[in-house]
């Protein structure tokens, strides 16, 4: 009998022990893991692989076209988890000067052309990605693959001495707006629940159309930058 009683009374208690080391360990997993929210920081080295179509309008030999040189800037990026294996990312690089170089005959008349920089330009180009993330967050590292939509608008543009040589006299530029798909692939190495370290790299279609405008005399082309990024960055999580 006494045995009885003692066993009524004990259940509830072991019960209510179990929820409540239950209800601790909830707690603890809680803690941790990683915050939905992320910002990310770090470099973008950026490789064109350009295609552009030959300058053509008044006073323009055949063969003259344009080449773009590499760039390094900065990579900024804000992400958002929805669950563990879809995020989305939001990035945005600090607007690099980008170089464009003559690419064609050695000289046009007497003016060196060919290899020479003849204009520059600053371009803000923002993404939005969706990126599916593998494995589950207990591996510290998990590659992932991204889908998404890039913008790319030019600013700051402006011939140099060579160019306006090239050109017959000072010419005034103007770039069209992009929009065109992003992919990527990509790292990410988990620290702790703050801190991850990534690396990926990123393709997408960048086109403009080129209006070279030189005292009245208009000369066009169209260009396609086909942009790599390799990217590597920290983030913090919060």
């Amino acid at each position: 009998m006494i045995n009885r009683i003692a066993y009524a009374a004990s259940t509830p208690l072991a019960l209510l022990t179990l929820c409540l080391l239950g209800s601790g360990a909830a707690r603890a997993d809680s803690a941790d893991s990683v915050p939905p929210n992320t910002v990310r920081l770090g470099l973008y080295d950026i490789f064109y692989h350009v295609h552009a179509q030959d300058l053509s309008g008044p006073y323009v030999p055949p063969g003259v076209g344009i080449d773009v040189q590499n760039v390094q800037t900065l990579y900024v990026a804000y992400v958002r988890e929805f669950f563990s294996h879809l995020d989305l990312e939001l990035a945005i690089g600090w607007p690099p000067l980008t170089k464009t170089e003559g690419r064609g005959p050695a000289r046009l008349g007497s003016v060196p052309y060919n290899g020479q920089v003849i204009s520059t330009a600053r371009w803000f180009g923002p993404s939005l990605v969706a990126n599916y993330v593998f494995l589950s967050p207990e591996h510290a590292l998990r590659p992932y693959i991204g889908v998404g939509i890039n913008y790319t608008s030019f600013y700051d543009r402006n011939n140099t001495a060579a160019g306006n040589a090239a050109s017959g006299g000072p010419t005034r530029l103007s770039l069209s707006p992009s929009v065109g798909p992003v992919g990527t692939v990509g790292l990410t190495y988990r620290l702790d629940r703050r801190w991850s370290f990534y690396a990926s790299y990123s393709f997408s279609e960048v086109q403009t159309n080129l209006t070279a405008d030189t005292a009245g005399v208009i000369r066009t082309t169209h260009v396609s930058f086909a942009p790599g990024a390799l990217i590597v960055s920290a983030g913090f999580s919060f």
